[in-house]
C-alpha cells in the first residue's frame, strides 16, 4: 500500500464475535481501523434499515480500557451508515465486512447482513470486501483466515486503484489441509431444494424452523461460489446493486406501453 488506508470493519454476527476481532487485528497492518457493529447478532436480516425507532450506540472498551469500537443497536447496513457519516472522521477510503460465520454464497447473498454491509459501503462510493468463513466440523480458525483475507484485500484494491468496488469472499471450513487455492466464481443463483422444520412447542402449537444447511441445497453448477467453495477453494465475487435485467430493458427499449 502506497499509504496507510482509513478502515471502516462491521459485520452481522455482533461486535462480540471472534471473526470481528481477528479481522480487525490484522487490518491494522493496512491502516487505521474504526469498528462500528452491531450490539447483538443480524444475521440474515440483508439490507434492512431502521427508520421508526432511534438508533441507540455503546462505546465498546477493550481490558485496558483503550477504544475498540461502536456497538450499534441496529442492522449491519445501520453500522456502515453511522460508520461512513459519523464515527470515522471523514470518508473511510475502505469498509471490510466480517469475519461472518457461515458461508455466503448463492442465493444467500441476497439474505445476508455481512453482504449488505459491504454493499451499503459500495452505494456510498467506497470499495467495499465482505469476508466469510464456512463452518464445518473443526472449530472455526478465524486468526489463519483474517490473514488470507487481509492478503485477498490487499491484492485487490492494488488491482483497482481509484475505482469504487464490491467483492465477496468465501473460505471453506477449516480443515487439517489448507484451501486448494482461489477462484474468481459468479454468483450460483440456482437452488435445487428449499427446507422448513416442522416442530411442536410443549403446549401442542406448531413452529418452524428455517432449512439449516442451505449450501447443499443449492445446483453445483461449474464456476459458481456455490461449487468452487463446496471443492474447498476460497471463492472470489465481484458483484454490484443494480438489479436491473439489462436484457429485458434493451428488449422493451422503445416499446410504446399503455395504461389501458
Amino acid at each position: 500500500m502506497s499509504k496507510p488506508l482509513k478502515i471502516l470493519l462491521a459485520n452481522d454476527d455482533g461486535i462480540h464475535a471472534p471473526g470481528l476481532r481477528a479481522l480487525q487485528k490484522e487490518l491494522l497492518t493496512l491502516g487505521d481501523v474504526q469498528v462500528v457493529a452491531p450490539l447483538v447478532e443480524q444475521s440474515g436480516v440483508s439490507h434492512r434499515i431502521t427508520y421508526l425507532h432511534p438508533i441507540l450506540v455503546k462505546e465498546i472498551f477493550d481490558a485496558d480500557g483503550t477504544h475498540f469500537g461502536w456497538a450499534v443497536d441496529g442492522s449491519p447496513a445501520d453500522c456502515v451508515k453511522l460508520g461512513v457519516l459519523e464515527f470515522c472522521g471523514g470518508k473511510p477510503d475502505l469498509i471490510v465486512s466480517g469475519i461472518n460465520s457461515g458461508a455466503n454464497v448463492g442465493i444467500n447473498v441476497l439474505y445476508s447482513g455481512t453482504v449488505a454491509a459491504a454493499m451499503e459501503g459500495a452505494i456510498s462510493g467506497i470499495t467495499s470486501i465482505a469476508v466469510s468463513l464456512q463452518q464445518g466440523a473443526m472449530p472455526p480458525d478465524y486468526a489463519t483466515t483474517a490473514r488470507g483475507a487481509v492478503a485477498l484485500i490487499r491484492q485487490l484494491t492494488e488491482a483497482t486503484p481509484g475505482r469504487q468496488t464490491l467483492w465477496s469472499i468465501n473460505f471453506p471450513e477449516t480443515a487439517e489441509t489448507p484451501p486448494k487455492g482461489v477462484r474468481i466464481s459468479s454468483m450460483g443463483f440456482r437452488r435445487h431444494a428449499e427446507t422448513i422444520v416442522k416442530r411442536t412447542d410443549p403446549r401442542g402449537r406448531p413452529y418452524y424452523w428455517s432449512g439449516i444447511d442451505p449450501l447443499k441445497n443449492h445446483a453445483m453448477e461449474p464456476e459458481t461460489d456455490v461449487k468452487d467453495l463446496n471443492e474447498r477453494y476460497v471463492t472470489v465475487t465481484p458483484l454490484h446493486f443494480d438489479l436491473t435485467e439489462m436484457k429485458l430493458m434493451q428488449e422493451f427499449r422503445g416499446a410504446e406501453l399503455s395504461l389501458e
